[in-house]
C-alpha cells in the first residue's frame, strides 16, 4: 500500500486504537494535520498551548490506562511539550509525543524553528526516536507505542522531519508485532523471592503495606485488597497510589510523608516489615532517609529493577508486574488475624485521618472539598493543580477506586490540572470530572477555558482562591518569618507597604467569574460558608463546563506537615 509519511502516522494511530489526539499545528506538521483532516476516526482537539496538549494526553492516559498522544510542530512547539513530557515521565504515564522537525538536509544548520528535541528530551523520556526515512517510520511508530505502554510506562517522543512526512512509502504495512532485543520487561516475579516475602510476612509482628502508583498502573487493586483483607495488614498509599486501595476501608491509614497522616507516618517508623508495592521511595515520603523505617525489613515489589534499592536499601526485592506478584503471593500466604499492632494503628488513626478547625465566618478550603465529596457521592474523577489545593484534595476527597485521582506527583507541575481533566473527560463521559485548583496554578494554563468551551467538555473547575501562592506562602510563614516575598497574587505597584491579608483592600486580579464568562463558560462564586453547597450544586448541574470560585481563608495551612529533611515522625500540626 502506498502512503506518505503523514498518512502513515495517522494510520498508525488508528491501528493503535487512538481515538483522540491533542495538538497544535505549525509549519512542518501541516502535512500530518492535513492527513488528520481527511480521517474520521481520530478526534483532534486543538489546545491553546502545546504544554496543555501534553497534560491532556497525560490525563487521558491516567484516567483510561491507554496511551495518550500529543502532536506539536518543531522548535518552540516541541519545546513547549517538555514540561508535560517530564510530568508524565516522573509519574510513569504512557504517552507518545509526536513532533515535527525541519527537513533532514537542514538539521544542524540552525534553521528556522529548529531545535534538537531528541537531545532535549532524552533525560525525560523512556526512549525517543529521530526518524531518518519514511521506510523506517512504521516500525519506529510501532516501537514507540510498545515502549510507552509496557514495563514501567512512560513517555516516548518520535521526531519526524518534514521531508519524511511528505515522502511516499511504496509498500507500506503497519507491523503487527514488535521485538526489541534490548527491551524485554520482566513481568513475572521470581517465585523464590515471593516465597521469601511470604516467610517474612509470616514472621512479622508489625507488618505494613506501602503501595504506590504501580498498583494502579498494573491494575492490581483487587489483589491488593485481597491481600490486606486476608492478612489484616494496614495499608498506606502514596499520593500517586490514591484510589488503589479504598480510602474509607478500615485498614487504610492515609498517605505517608511530608503531608501524610500521623497513622501512616508513625506506622512506617514503628513497623518491623514494610511490604512496598509499586513505589519508588520518593523523598516526600521518606524524609530523612537515614532515619526512615529504622526497625523494618523491606520487601520491594516493582516492575522496574532500577528502582530497587535506588533510594532505600531493601532486603527482599521482587521484580515483576505487581498484579502477577500479588496473585502468586495470595496463593501461598496464610490468613492473619488482627493483633495489638492493628489496635495501636487504630489509636493513631483516631476518628479522622486529617483534621481542621471548621468556621462559620470564613470558607475553609477543606470544607469545600468535603462538600464536593458529599454531593458527588465520591464518584467524581478528580484532577488537581499543585500546592495546597492538591494536598487538601488528597486529604478530604476519599477515593474508592483507581484512576480517580490525577495529579502531578514527581514533578509537581502547576497548571497540570485543567488540561489533564480535559483529557480525562474523553475517557468516561458519564463520570463527573473536576479540577481542584488554586488561584495561582489555574492561571498557568487558563487559556484552555477556550478549548473546553468550544468543545463543550464538561470539566468542572473548583478554584480555592486565597490570594496567594499558598504552599510557598505557608513555608514563608513557618520557616521564613512570615516574609511573604512574591507570593501575594494581589501584589502590585500600589503595594508599597503591605498591611497584611486581613486589611488588604487590593482587588483580586483576575475576576475569575468574569473571565470564565468571557470564554462562555458558566461561572459562580461563593464568599460565605453558607454559600458553599449551593455554589457547588449550581456548577455541578451545568451540562457543560463550569467554574466555581470559593473565596477561602487567606492563611489556611496544610497539616499535618513534616519539615523538609526531617524524619517523617517529626510531625507539625500547627504553625509555630
Amino acid at each position: 500500500m502506498q502512503k506518505t509519511g503523514a498518512q502513515i502516522v495517522v494510520d498508525a494511530l488508528i491501528q493503535e486504537k487512538i481515538d483522540v489526539l491533542f495538538g497544535y499545528p505549525g509549519g512542518v506538521v501541516i502535512p500530518i494535520f492535513d492527513a488528520l483532516y481527511r480521517n474520521k476516526k481520530i478526534n483532534v482537539i486543538l489546545t491553546r498551548h502545546e504544554q496543555a496538549a501534553a497534560h491532556a494526553a497525560d490525563g487521558y492516559a491516567r484516567a483510561s490506562g491507554k496511551t495518550g498522544v500529543c502532536l506539536a510542530t518543531s522548535g518552540p512547539g516541541a519545546t513547549n511539550l517538555v514540561t508535560g513530557i517530564a510530568t508524565a515521565y516522573l509519574d510513569s504515564v504512557p504517552m507518545v509525543a509526536i513532533t515535527g522537525q525541519v527537513a533532514s538536509p537542514l538539521l544542524g544548520t540552525d534553521a528556522f524553528q529548529e531545535a534538537d528535541i531528541v537531545g532535549i528530551s532524552r533525560p525525560i523520556t523512556k526512549h525517543n526516536f529521530l526518524v531518518k526515512s519514511v521506510e523506517e517510520l512504521p516500525s519506529l511508530l510501532r516501537k514507540a507505542f510498545h515502549i510507552a505502554g509496557t514495563g514501567r510506562p512512560g513517555p516516548v517522543l518520535i521526531d519526524i522531519p518534514k521531508d519524511v512526512s511528505v515522502a511516499t512509502h511504496p509498500d507500506y504495512t503497519y507491523p503487527r508485532t514488535v521485538s526489541i532485543r534490548s527491551y524485554r520487561p520482566n513481568v513475572v516475579g521470581n517465585m523464590r523471592q515471593i516465597k521469601k516475602a511470604n516467610e517474612a510476612i509470616a514472621r512479622a509482628a508489625k507488618p505494613l503495606i506501602y503501595a504506590g502508583g504501580g498498583i494502579i498502573i498494573s491494575q492490581a487493586h483487587e489483589e491488593l485488597l485481597a491481600l490486606a483483607e486476608k492478612t489484616s495488614i494496614p495499608v498506606t498509599t502514596t499520593l500517586m497510589g490514591l484510589g488503589g486501595f479504598p480510602s474509607q476501608h478500615k485498614l487504610f491509614i492515609g498517605m505517608p510523608g511530608m503531608h501524610g497522616s500521623k497513622a501512616a507516618n508513625y506506622a512506617l517508623q514503628q513497623s518491623d516489615l514494610i511490604i512496598s508495592i509499586g513505589v519508588r521511595f520518593d523523598d516526600r515520603v521518606t524524609g530523612d532517609t537515614s532515619k526512615f523505617a529504622p526497625h523494618a525489613k523491606i520487601i520491594h515489589m516493582d516492575i522496574d529493577p532500577a528502582a530497587i534499592s535506588k533510594i532505600i536499601k531493601v532486603d527482599i526485592p521482587v521484580v515483576g508486574d505487581a498484579g502477577n506478584i500479588l496473585s502468586s503471593l495470595l496463593k501461598i500466604i496464610a490468613p492473619r488475624r488482627p493483633n495489638g499492632w492493628n489496635k495501636q494503628i487504630r489509636e493513631w488513626k483516631g476518628k479522622h485521618l486529617y483534621g481542621y478547625e471548621p468556621s462559620t465566618k470564613e470558607i475553609k478550603p477543606q470544607a469545600v472539598i468535603e462538600t464536593l465529596h458529599k454531593l458527588t457521592k465520591g464518584n467524581a474523577l478528580i484532577a488537581t493543580e499543585v500546592g495546597q489545593n492538591q494536598m487538601w484534595a488528597a486529604h478530604y476527597y476519599p477515593f474508592a477506586k483507581p484512576r480517580s485521582f490525577l495529579s502531578s506527583g514527581g514533578l509537581g507541575t502547576m497548571g497540570y490540572g485543567m488540561p489533564a481533566a480535559m483529557g480525562a473527560a474523553f475517557t468516561n463521559p458519564k463520570r463527573p470530572v473536576i479540577d481542584i485548583a488554586g488561584d495561582g496554578s489555574i492561571q498557568m494554563n487558563i487559556q484552555e477555558l477556550a478549548t473546553i468551551s468550544l468543545h463543550n467538555i464538561p470539566v468542572k473547575i473548583v478554584i480555592l482562591n486565597n490570594g496567594y501562592l499558598g504552599m510557598v506562602r505557608q513555608w514563608q510563614e513557618m520557616f521564613f518569618g512570615r516574609r511573604y516575598s512574591s507570593t501575594c497574587l494581589k501584589e502590585g505597584a500600589v503595594c508599597v507597604t503591605c498591611p497584611g491579608p486581613d486589611k488588604c483592600k487590593v482587588t483580586y486580579v483576575p475576576d475569575f467569574v468574569a473571565l470564565a464568562k468571557s470564554y462562555r463558560v458558566a461561572a459562580y462564586r461563593a464568599e460565605k460558608p453558607e454559600d458553599v453547597e449551593s455554589t457547588l450544586k449550581a456548577g455541578l448541574a451545568v451540562k457543560g463546563p463550569a467554574v466555581m470560585e470559593f473565596m477561602v481563608s487567606k492563611e489556611e495551612n496544610v497539616f499535618p506537615m513534616v519539615p523538609a529533611g526531617k524524619p517523617i515522625d517529626h510531625i507539625l500540626e500547627e504553625a509555630s
